[in-house]
């Protein structure tokens, strides 16, 4: 199953999920969509029902822990819900730029890869990036956050070049100048 977007909801309710959390995501998907939509006009191949619903569920996990797990926490919600493991996948692989499966275990993850793959995960995790709270912000100021907190910076300018790549021009630029016209 593939939730929509009042499915998406029904889901955050059920868990208790604060109402920041759910106009972070919701901010998010819009995001999300929005690349999306760019993506599939220049041929590329992208579930766009999947997008949504992960954009829309990417911080369910924050229902129950803040900590950096709560990805594959939410993700674990999700597959006990029946979500499509497509939807699921993107969950699990939102946090940061990705955790590789070598850092993993010194985070307390279950063992696994959870850096974002595919394109529906890579355009959900740049779109996380891209807001703060239920806002659109600079990309350099998650490159700061990176640097504060000590996280693999190099893997998260490796997203923002993937995406570039894939849009076929700068996707800060891109996301900024079209978010304002979403709200």
């Amino acid at each position: 199953m593939i939730p929509d977007e009042t499915g998406a909801t029904a889901l955050h309710a059920k868990y208790g999920s604060p109402d920041r959390i759910i106009q972070h995501c919701r901010a998010v998907a819009r995001v999300s969509m929005v690349l999306s939509d760019a993506l599939a006009a220049r041929g590329k191949s992208i579930d766009s029902k999947a997008v949504l619903a992960g954009a829309l569920l990417h911080d369910i996990g924050r229902s129950r822990t803040n900590e950096v797990g709560h990805g594959w926490v939410g993700a674990k919600i999700l597959e006990e819900e029946g979500v499509d493991a497509v939807v699921v996948e993107i969950v699990r692989r939102h946090v940061g730029a990705g955790i590789s499966a070598e850092e993993a275990p010194s985070l307390g993850f279950p063992e696994g890869d959870y850096v974002p793959r595919t394109m529906e995960q890579v355009v959900v995790c740049f779109a996380d990036k891209m807001i703060s709270s239920d806002r659109a912000r600079p990309f350099d100021e998650e490159v700061k956050r990176f640097e504060r907190k000590g996280h693999d910076v190099e893997r998260l300018l490796g997203l923002r070049r993937r995406m570039g790549e894939e849009l076929g021009e700068d996707p800060e630029r891109f996301t900024l100048e079209r978010f304002s016209r979403l709200d």
